[in-house]
């Protein structure tokens, strides 16, 4: 994702003739680590470089740039992304990412999506371990103690 920012971000600035564009990328690249409040502020700074070499027709046409990819971005790939990676719904991922800023701030932001990934893995395995379980009690119940223990690999 600091990948797409960064690029989008950069090819803008290169087409508008902005200088520094590799110092722009990485910029971009690095801020987008820190979660909302970093693309914002690199892209800030990308606009602000555009209205000092450019003058006011490239800083605004940089910053349409910079709220399209940073909204792309945060909006429609982050989620996406961070719930392929993480196992759970993109739509879980941006429900519980609001949650989580909403009642913990920023570090609810950062924690909000890999715990609850975390707590869907635990409770699954745990699911899995009770129906494994389950079958074992089941078959001492009724005696048969062949059932409960897993069959021999032939030869």
């Amino acid at each position: 994702m600091a990948v797409f920012n960064a690029v989008v971000i950069g090819l803008g600035a290169l087409v508008l003739g902005v200088p520094e564009v590799a110092a722009i990328v990485l910029i971009n690249f690095v801020a987008a680590y820190i979660p909302y409040l970093g693309a914002w502020s690199a892209g800030a700074f990308t606009v602000l470089v555009a209205l000092g070499s450019q003058g006011s027709g490239a800083a605004v046409t940089m910053a349409v740039i910079v709220l399209q990819a940073n909204g792309m971005l945060q909006q429609l790939i982050q989620p996406i992304a961070f719930g392929a990676a993480l196992g759970i719904h993109p739509l879980a991922v941006l429900i519980v990412t609001i949650a989580g800023g909403s009642l913990f701030g920023v570090i609810g932001l950062i924690l909000a999506a890999p715990l609850t990934s975390a707590c869907v893995r635990i409770s699954s395995d745990l699911a899995l371990a009770r129906a494994a379980d389950g079958g074992a009690d089941a078959a001492e119940r009724d005696g048969s103690p062949d059932a409960a223990q897993p069959a021999a690999a032939p030869g």
